[in-house]
């Protein structure tokens, strides 16, 4: 439907007509670019005397498709607020009453004079069309309903557009969870080496900065903690380049620290021929010489091999001459000297490094050998406990391992990871979550594999007396699940367990910490699968009876 309808009588209007016309388009081409609130004067028709209204039609898809009648010819969607004028045309009432005062008071259809007291409410067509059907405007909705129903729908459509809070972009809301947890660019993570919270997209700037993090020594591939690096540059790094000792006096040898004793030794010469032409360059009218060496950064021992001075000197530069003559022979014993417990330090060091090695395998042997005197139940003592519970607090991740231990000798060696969820954490903030995890063990290619068995969890109470109870939950193995399958690592990270294992304020009312010590108890009972052999295709022999 066009805006203006007209036949061939309007052709022969005056000019006067053909302006409102135009006035008329006008007022229909700047309808669809506002939406303002307008109100209608005083008089005696149906219309309130002041009101606020979306100055155009219904912008949906109508399926079946809106039929013509139902359509505005201002804005040219479905009527919304539908009135009705003398002349018999029906327009969105907001439509009209801007069409009327920017454009006169004559109708965009016919030019015939229209006040805004003489538009009455179309409520017949106000009901039609309300009951029409249409589609959910949001991508990705199939659901179709009554225009009345609409606003209500996409309140609640899963795929109406919503904004992320964290990045502030738009998600359909049906996406935004996933997208918060596990997209956003914006999403709160932990740094695994100082805890620091970070958004995601700062982590690799971060990682790259971070003073905690595990590095390689870029000449030797030692690891060490990032801040410690510099130190080890400068005076560790058995590897690390380092100019000669020498090069103030023209040496420009560079080589690893742990050959800069040989070069010395080799160079000695060289390096002397040097210190003779710097001392050369020392003007013998010079009144106070030693002044002048003091200001030289090189050792004592430079001054060994100096050939005399062929030049005369004065009495005060002979003295001084025959001074450093005697100093540099001590110098060179001391320099030896030096060399000496050098060497024996590094065999030393060798020496100390093999036995903390040799302590550590020791250490290492008896924990197992400690860990497998468990026989299946296991108590873990987690100390400074307040420790923990202040950083949980401070919004620090707290995650425990306690030592491994075996369900038996033979048998499995298990651990226990103990977490204290932050406050913000969603669906289980402020809990104590404890999981059982499998180690690699001495006894695992003689044991059948997954893990079966049932495992009792428990929190003790530590009151006096018989009125004790613990906090214990109880589950059954699932051998389907990865965190029962022999480990192919020292720990398997996965783990089996109880998210919401005990709440924190559940600690208060009872025992449970004293001494600042929380104990924490582990029973575990196999099921070893006794009809192995026979599922590996042997038969029992027969007994031959009692002799």
């Amino acid at each position: 439907m066009s805006l203006i309808q007209s036949d061939n009588s309007y052709r022969a209007r005056d000019l006067e007509t053909g302006c409102c016309a135009a006035m008329a388009s006008a007022c229909s081409a700047g309808a669809k670019e506002d939406s303002i609130g307008v109100s209608v004067s005083s008089g005696t028709g149906n219309l309130p005397n002041s009101f606020t209204e979306e100055t155009q039609g219904y912008d949906v898809e109508f399926d079946p498709p809106l039929e013509s009648k139902y359509e505005c010819p201002i804005c040219l969607m479905a009527l919304r607020e539908a009135v009705q004028t003398p002349c018999g045309h029906r327009f969105c009432k907001g439509c009209i009453v801007k069409s009327i005062r920017d454009a006169g008071h004559k109708c965009p259809v016919d030019n015939e004079i229209l006040l805004e007291n003489q538009l009455f409410p179309d409520n017949f067509a106000k009901r039609e069309i309300l009951s029409l059907k249409v589609r959910c405007p949001n991508m990705g909705c199939l659901l179709k309903m009554e225009l009345r129903h609409l606003e209500e729908h996409q309140l609640n459509c899963d795929f109406c557009s919503v904004e992320c809070l964290q990045c502030q972009s738009s998600f359909p809301k049906n996406q935004l969870q996933n997208h918060m947890t596990l997209e956003c660019p914006r999403r709160q993570v932990c740094c695994p080496n100082c805890a620091t919270s970070m958004a995601y997209e700062d982590k690799e700037l971060h990682d790259q900065n971070c003073p905690l993090a595990n590095v390689f020594c870029e000449y030797c591939n030692t690891v060490l903690i990032r801040e410690q690096m510099p130190n080890h540059y400068d005076n560790d790094c058995p590897t690390a380049p380092v100019p000669c000792t020498y090069s103030a006096f023209g040496c420009p040898e560079k080589m690893q620290r742990n050959e800069l004793a040989r070069h010395m030794q080799e160079f000695t010469q060289v390096h002397m021929r040097m210190m003779a032409q710097t001392l050369r360059s020392i003007s013998v009218t010079t009144t106070t010489p030693m002044s002048y060496l003091s200001g030289l950064s090189f050792e004592p021992s430079l001054f060994s091999h100096v050939p005399p001075a062929t030049y005369d000197c004065n009495p005060e530069v002979e003295n001084f001459r025959e001074t450093i003559q005697q100093l540099e022979g001590r110098l060179v014993r001391q320099d030896h000297q030096i060399r000496e417990l050098i060497a024996k330090m590094e065999t030393q060091s060798a020496h100390v490094g093999d036995l903390k090695r040799t302590i550590q395998n020791l250490e290492e042997k008896i924990a197992e050998m400690e860990a497998q005197q468990c026989n299946g139940i296991y108590i873990w003592k987690i100390e400074n406990f307040s420790t923990h519970l202040r950083a949980q607090e401070e919004e620090r991740p707290v995650v425990i391992h306690s030592p491994g231990f075996y369900t038996g000798k033979p048998g499995y060696k298990l651990c226990l990871r103990l977490h204290i969820q932050l406050p913000n954490s969603q669906r289980c903030a402020n809990f104590i979550s404890l999981f059982v995890h499998t180690m690699q063990g001495e006894y695992d290619s003689h044991l059948p594999w997954p893990f079966q068995g049932t495992i009792r969890l428990s929190i003790l109470d530590q009151s006096e007396g018989l009125a004790r109870q613990n906090h214990e939950e109880v589950m059954e193995a699932k051998p389907e699940l990865l965190a029962f399958q022999r480990p192919a690592i020292h720990r398997n990270p996965k783990g089996f367990g109880y998210v919401t294992f005990m709440h924190l304020q559940a600690l208060k009312q009872r025992t449970y910490v004293k001494d600042d010590t929380l104990l924490v108890r582990c029973e575990v009972v196999t099921r070893l699968d006794l009809n192995s052999v026979r599922k590996e295709g042997f038969q029992p022999r027969s007994t031959d009876g009692a002799v």
